[in-house]
């Protein structure tokens, strides 16, 4: 049955919604959604919306809770600080982050792109909706569009061209204190932009950049940008669930049909679509939903929404185009966890394991002791000492003063060049100190020395070092 379905009309294939016969553009005016699903999404969105402008701008511990500043390599996640010799555990949460993707792709399908990625989220609750106030519903969209440029287009266009550029304005701010800091950027506001011309330039590529992608390219990006959408095709299997038609109900024996009132469409062979076309009218990439999953769809459930009111105005069922995996359309069967499933939890269970462990390992000091370059051993007749160059990272938010190095694995001295150190919170301390050891001690002409990190007579931390001296023949 769903073979006879899909045969009857494969052109879809072939093209894509937002480009015309003629391989030009073609805008997409999709209808305004409303519906339950619809209502979520917006709970969800104003959500994230609300932690996205919030998050540069809230503090834990002086620290800002997101913070990805590249040129001066200092990252904040969640308030911590972490710096690039934490690269390991930035390596490992995007391995947890890839291997939950796909899991939640293979289980949940393109939900993600629907609910929570800021490109849908910025695009359907902000511009979209100003677009409804200015412009009107679809239909009026489309009329505007074809409409000669008039007083009331010029108009309307100015307003909303204007409006869009406030708004990726504002979003490019934000953006921005993602990587500079919030600090900076407030202060940058204060002083006035004639004093920074440099940032208000880079500020003004990235509002251009979100004006271009939210006011003509729009859901290109999801169809022709994102990789997400490609990855559905060697992810998702029948199992998967999906925004989904089910062709099983809707099109019967005879496929679908207008509504009429008093018919009986299973004696005449009907499915209980309408053909009605409100499901494409409100989709946002100008799919039939009724074609099946395609790489467009983004998981919106704008169709769910409109498809449940023509049901109710019709007095059908709902559910028509649900959440649902194409076994449980064709064959009944209800989602269960396969071999696939539990090897990909497994992963992720063992690299999230990983990570926390990581993450409670992970010392608030970091020290890299190394022998300074070009220079080799001084020997007396009872010493050998070593110069070393010595790096100190302050991972906290908090100053660390008396910092003295002393040996942990041998007798010997520790002489710190400056005496004790002072390292500012989340500062980097350079210094050169030597290290004498008596011959006696040595038993080899190169040694694993260990170190340790005091401050205020207090072990912060340890490391290790080469230490050379003279050949010593037994």
């Amino acid at each position: 049955m769903k073979n006879d379905i899909n045969s009857k009309n494969e052109k879809f294939r072939d093209s894509i919604g937002t480009i015309t016969n003629e391989g030009k553009r073609n805008f997409i005016h999709p209808k305004k959604p409303k519906g339950r699903y619809y209502n979520y999404r917006t709970i969800v969105s104003w959500f994230l919306l609300a932690f996205f402008v919030a998050a540069p701008f809230i503090k834990v511990k002086g620290n800002q809770f997101l913070l990805f500043d590249v040129i001066d390599r200092k990252f904040n996640i969640f308030g911590f600080p972490f710096w690039p010799q934490d690269f390991h555990l930035l390596v490992i949460s995007m391995l947890v982050s890839i291997v939950f993707v796909i899991l939640f792709t293979v289980i949940f399908g393109r939900i993600f792109c629907g609910w929570m990625c800021p490109q849908t989220i910025f695009l359907e609750m902000i511009f979209r909706k100003i677009e409804y106030l200015i412009d009107g519903d679809r239909s009026k969209q489309i009329k505007l569009s074809k409409q000669a440029w008039d007083s009331e287009k010029i108009t309307k266009r100015a307003i909303k061209w204007t409006v869009y550029f406030i708004i990726s304005f504002v979003i490019a701010n934000v953006f921005l204190s993602y990587l500079i800091g919030s600090d900076a950027v407030i202060q940058y506001i204060l002083e006035g932009p004639s004093n920074h011309i440099g940032t208000l330039i880079k500020l003004l590529v990235f509002t251009a950049v979100f004006y271009f992608v939210f006011a003509w390219f729009r859901e290109q990006v999801c169809i022709i940008v994102c990789p997400y959408g490609r990855l559905q095709g060697v992810l998702l299997d029948n199992k998967s669930i999906n925004v989904a038609y089910d062709f099983v109900r809707g099109e019967n024996e005879k496929g679908r049909k207008p509504f009429r009132k008093n018919e009986d469409r299973d004696e005449l062979g009907n499915g209980d679509c309408i053909d009605c076309k409100q499901c494409v009218q409100v989709c946002p990439t100008g799919i039939d939903i009724r074609n099946g999953t395609q790489l467009e769809c983004i998981n919106c459930t704008a169709c769910i929404d409109a498809c449940d009111s023509m049901m109710d105005k019709v007095g059908f069922d709902r559910g028509l185009i649900r959440y649902a995996s194409e076994d449980e359309i064709e064959k009944k069967e209800k989602f269960k966890f396969n071999a696939r499933l539990i090897a990909y939890t497994a992963v992720l269970t063992i690299l999230v394991g990983v990570l926390i462990g990581m993450l409670f390992l992970r010392t608030d000091i970091e020290a890299t002791v190394l022998r300074l370059p070009g220079q080799t051993f001084q020997t007396t007749e009872t010493t050998v000492k070593n110069v070393y160059t010595i790096t100190l990272i302050n991972k906290t938010t908090k100053d660390i003063d008396n910092v003295e190095i002393k040996l942990l694995s041998h007798k010997g001295n520790v002489i710190m060049v400056g005496g004790n150190l002072f390292i500012k919170k989340q500062g980097l301390k350079d210094s050169t100190l030597f290290i004498e050891i008596n011959k006696s001690d040595l038993k080899s002409s190169k040694e694993k020395l260990k170190l340790g990190v005091y401050s205020n007579g207090k072990l912060i931390e340890k490391t290790s070092t080469n230490f050379t001296g003279p050949l010593i023949i037994k």
